[in-house]
């Protein structure tokens, strides 16, 4: 069969589904509208809107919502929203200490959820403790539902055998770092797998299913075991060349002055080091205070023992400069601060970062606005379960470009002949 060109008529049908992309994320920002709300708010015609919602309700990636009266006059406006059963994803998150695998349906719910609180095991461990995860997700759904699944997301910290130092684990992980573990789940579960760095799967999470229902352009920063963070600009997740953009982390930063920090002959350290949860378990232990797991370290942030607020002091101490660096070249409006942790953190988080941005101010900028992340422990997994949707359904410029499919996904069938 002879392949067509980039000629007119795949061009169309790329602004067909680029068009219908925009529409489902207007309805997912909006909660529920009319054709005529999505008519003027995609600048398209009533005919075009009632063609794509037609197609879309067909698909029942949306669904009627009863009626409105617009005015005083003309018949009730029918209103539609997204259809949580339209589609699921499963996600999975590897990070060094924790394995977790969630199933979200469209409306960012989660359905199932399992989770391995360990140290990352060898790559042939981790994929059969994966499998039977996926495995048990599967089991949620029916046959019908099964059908919608989009596929399976992974997110994972990229050079996972880096940085052990900093992050004060006693651990070898290299031999993560010449294995491509998503080929390897790709051809385990026979599903298509999209991958990304953690920080930029949190980010399209809170894109898609969070406060990217109101906001086109943000930094997201998530204290977890180490520290993530990716950059939405207008609407869309900033990968860079390797897929590492705003990789905060990584921010140069003066050595900790907790007597807890780890040894270094080096004028400069990097921000992971100093505002991360294994910094503050860290700082717990060398204080003789028992941490044993995710719970303990829980319980120490809800006492408000000091050594909390002295990691606190010396992680926002390092985090406000490092935040001010990355909005100067981002030039982005707000920051969105989340942690595997809550029980206060994050309002003292957010709290204490505004007044250290307020205090370094330049002259004719302003302070960033700060939000609270929209799911904290749950981030990193709802992350990567957000991407077959994100990337199957999200208005993305690359649709344009005849690349619906992401260009960092696995599939089955490309696996099998690798």
């Amino acid at each position: 069969m002879r392949q067509s060109g980039p000629g007119r008529g795949t061009n169309s049908i790329n602004l067909r589904l680029y068009n219908e992309r925009t529409l489902l994320q207007r309805l997912r920002r909006a909660g529920e509208a009319s054709k005529a709300d999505l008519s003027r708010w995609a600048q398209l015609t009533n005919t075009a809107v009632g063609s794509i919602v037609q197609s879309l309700e067909e698909s029942r990636l949306i669904e009627p919502a009863g009626r409105r009266q617009e005015g005083q006059r003309g018949q009730p406006a029918g209103l539609y929203r997204i259809n949580p059963e339209g589609a699921y994803g499963i996600g999975v998150r590897l990070d060094r200490t924790s394995i977790e695998t969630v199933l979200i349906d469209l409306g960012g719910r989660i359905l199932a959820r399992e989770a391995h609180d360990q140290l990352l095991p060898h790559p042939d461990e981790a994929l059969a403790l994966v499998r039977k995860s996926i495995a048990r997700m599967l089991g949620v759904l029916d046959g019908a539902q099964r059908r919608r699944l989009m596929g399976v997301g992974l997110a994972q910290p990229y050079n996972l055998g880096s940085w052990l130092r900093e992050l004060d684990l006693k651990a070898d992980f290299r031999i993560w770092d010449d294995v491509d573990f998503g080929a390897m789940l790709a051809q385990a579960v026979q599903q298509p797998v999209f991958k990304e760095n953690d920080g930029n799967a949190a980010a399209i999470a809170e894109l898609f299913f969070g406060v990217g229902r109101e906001e086109n352009d943000f930094l997201y920063v998530f204290i977890g075991a180490a520290l993530g963070a990716g950059a939405v600009i207008d609407g869309e997740s900033l990968r860079g060349s390797t897929g590492n953009a705003a990789d905060l982390g990584l921010m140069p930063v003066p050595p900790s002055s907790l007597a807890s920090a780890p040894p270094s002959e080096r004028r400069w350290d990097i921000l992971l080091s100093r505002a991360s949860l294994n910094s503050l378990t860290r700082h717990l232990r060398h204080n003789g205070v028992q941490v044993r797991n995710h719970d303990d370290l829980e319980a120490c942030v809800e006492s408000g023992r000091r050594e909390v607020s002295e990691w606190m002091d010396d992680c926002v101490d390092a985090l406000v400069p490092s935040l001010r660096a990355a909005l100067a070249v981002l030039d982005l409006p707000a920051v969105v601060i989340d942690c595997d942790i809550d029980s206060g953190l994050i309002d003292e988080l957010i709290r204490r970062v505004d007044a250290g941005l307020r205090q370094i101010a330049p002259e004719a900028r302003q302070t960033p606005r700060l939000l609270r992340g929209s799911f904290r422990a749950n981030a990193g997994a709802v992350g990567a379960a957000s991407l077959p949707m994100f990337f199957s359904f999200s208005p993305r410029a690359d649709v344009l470009r005849g690349q619906p499919a992401s260009a960092f996904s696995h599939t089955a069938k490309e696996t099998s002949h690798a």
